[in-house]
């Protein structure tokens, strides 16, 4: 894994380019998912947007690599990468924290790495929804922790705890988000297909001139789907000395579901039986506007000297947004900032994963049984299974049609949706939230009942039953952090210390040290 990390940290092609780059990569832990080292991995995963949970069995990598000429080096230059290791996708905050600390470390190596370790080591833990203050070398990083409950498309809240901090703090409006207009411009015509083949999960390689291009280009790749989570694997930054470059350029099964981001020539030949290739080259200007490259058929893809294009034989399900490709060019000619553009794309690639993924909602809580079908005594109805010859019937009356004006085939691109792993992440996670629900009901159903009625005619052996019963639904709310009110579940412990109460002294014995 170490020798990982080395690789994936510098350039991994001849780079001509001196000065000071950034990248990201993203790497499979070693020997599976293990433990974290936080405490609180469960409430933070919880409570923050499923896009930025903490990953249980990958590592983000952030990378900031020096290229100097340097003649009492053996070849010439001084090439030396910092890198932070983390579980957590804060690309914004993780790039900028290295921009602090990477000048100071180039020049005053490890003792001032030990002193940033010991100021990182008393920042606070990231808690959804909470601004944080976090001092490191003389500065103070203001950011605040995106939450689950935020509004989708909502304006990062503003920050005003600003406590007089002194010297002022360093404010990022995001811990994550990229500029998406500058990594999309070579792109911007194309955005409906490129959000289409995320959507879909389809394998993709990125080829871009620098690991710093082609990271940035694939997490803007993976992004565009939010607040909907890419479920696929993805390496922002790949090389030739990866462990699962073999698994990949394998021609004897399909490419895996992945966006891949790669720089080195060579994979032009090893990835070409991919079936969608994105290569992109140094941005270039066309007149005002940045030059955006064209579709061509993969036989063109030539193993030397690989023009710019999107390389791929797909045909998208939804017709193009001019309007969004207009305003955006009308952006670029009255020279609105970058984030101007960045938010107004950011709005459209929301709306359209919202317009796409609401019928599925809509559909996936018919499935609920009706509360009134919960009773005290029996175990909790099942949720209905998902058809989805039933869900494409409800389209006809709640279709994406009553949110978006973009036309085509909606229902082509649910049936092939239905075989991705997104639509399998997702269904999973809403899935799960509505067995715990279902389960909070049950349990606020036995405190609202009358036990002492129930208990009445009943035999010991049946009432022993419901008291293992219900000591397993009170362990199972308890681990499961279920969404049931504190006081529902001391109630659900008084009701058995009721019920032990009224058995003879030999059974309440045993029940009290089982």
């Amino acid at each position: 894994q170490k020798t990982s990390i080395c690789y994936l940290s510098f350039p991994d092609s001849y780079s001509g380019g001196l000065g000071d780059t950034q990248f990201s990569f993203r790497l499979r832990q070693a020997g599976g998912s293990r433990g974290s080292p936080f405490q609180d991995d469960g409430r933070y995963n919880r409570e923050a947007p499923v896009t930025l949970q903490r990953e249980a069995a990958h590592y983000f990598g952030y990378v900031y690599f020096r290229q100097v000429k340097d003649s009492s080096m053996r070849r010439g230059y001084f090439q030396k990468s910092l890198v932070l290791v983390s579980r957590l996708p804060y690309v914004n905050l993780f790039q900028c924290l290295l921009q602090l600390i990477a000048p100071e470390y180039f020049d005053k190596l490890e003792p001032c790495l030990e002193a940033v370790c010991n100021e990182i080591d008393q920042w606070p833990p990231p808690v959804p929804g909470q601004t944080l203050n976090l001092p490191v070398m003389g500065v103070v990083i203001q950011v605040r922790i995106p939450s689950r409950v935020d509004k989708p498309g909502s304006s990062p809240v503003k920050q005003c705890n600003q406590e007089n901090l002194l010297p002022a703090p360093l404010v990022l409006p995001s811990v994550h988000e990229l500029d998406l207009f500058r990594c999309f411009q070579p792109v911007l015509i194309h955005i409906q297909m490129l959000w289409e083949l995320m959507l879909l999960g389809e394998p993709m390689v990125v080829m871009a001139p620098s690991p710093t291009m082609s990271s940035e280009m694939v997490l803007a790749l993976t992004s565009c789907l939010a607040p909907l989570r890419y479920c696929c694997d993805f390496r922002p930054y790949f090389t030739i000395h990866d462990s699962e470059f073999k698994e990949y350029t394998t021609r004897t099964q399909a490419p895996p579901n992945i966006v891949v981001g790669v720089t080195n020539p060579f994979f032009i030949k090893t990835l070409q039986h991919w079936p969608h290739i994105l290569r992109v080259g140094e941005p270039r200007m066309s007149g005002d506007l940045p030059k955006q490259v064209k579709v061509k058929k993969l036989a063109k893809l030539k193993t030397l000297d690989t023009k710019p294009g999107i390389y791929t034989s797909y045909k998208t399900f939804l017709h193009k947004d001019k309007t969004l490709i207009k305003r955006l060019l009308k952006g670029i000619q009255r020279k609105r900032p970058s984030e101007v553009q960045s938010a107004l794309l950011r709005r459209h690639l929301l709306e359209l994963t919202q317009s796409f993924i609401i019928p599925l909602e809509h559909y996936m809580a018919s499935l609920m049984p009706l509360q009134r079908a919960i009773t005290p005594w029996k175990n909790p109805p099942q949720i209905r299974p998902f058809c989805q010859e039933d869900f494409m019937k409800s389209l006809e009356h709640a279709g994406p049609q009553l949110t978006c004006v973009l036309k085509g085939d909606w229902l082509g691109l649910y049936r092939r949706f239905f075989k991705s792993p997104n639509f399998d992440g997702w269904f999973r996670q809403r899935h799960r939230e509505m067995t715990q629900k279902l389960e909070a009901l049950h349990l606020e159903a036995i405190c609202e009942a009358d036990i002492v009625a129930w208990m009445k005619d009943k035999s010991e052996v049946e009432i022993v039953d419901l008291v293992l019963k219900l000591r397993e639904k009170l362990v199972r709310a308890r681990c499961q952090h279920l969404p049931v009110k504190e006081e529902t579940l001391q109630r659900v412990g008084l009701y058995i210390d009721t019920i032990i109460g009224s058995l003879p002294e030999d059974l309440q014995t045993v029940l009290h040290h089982p």
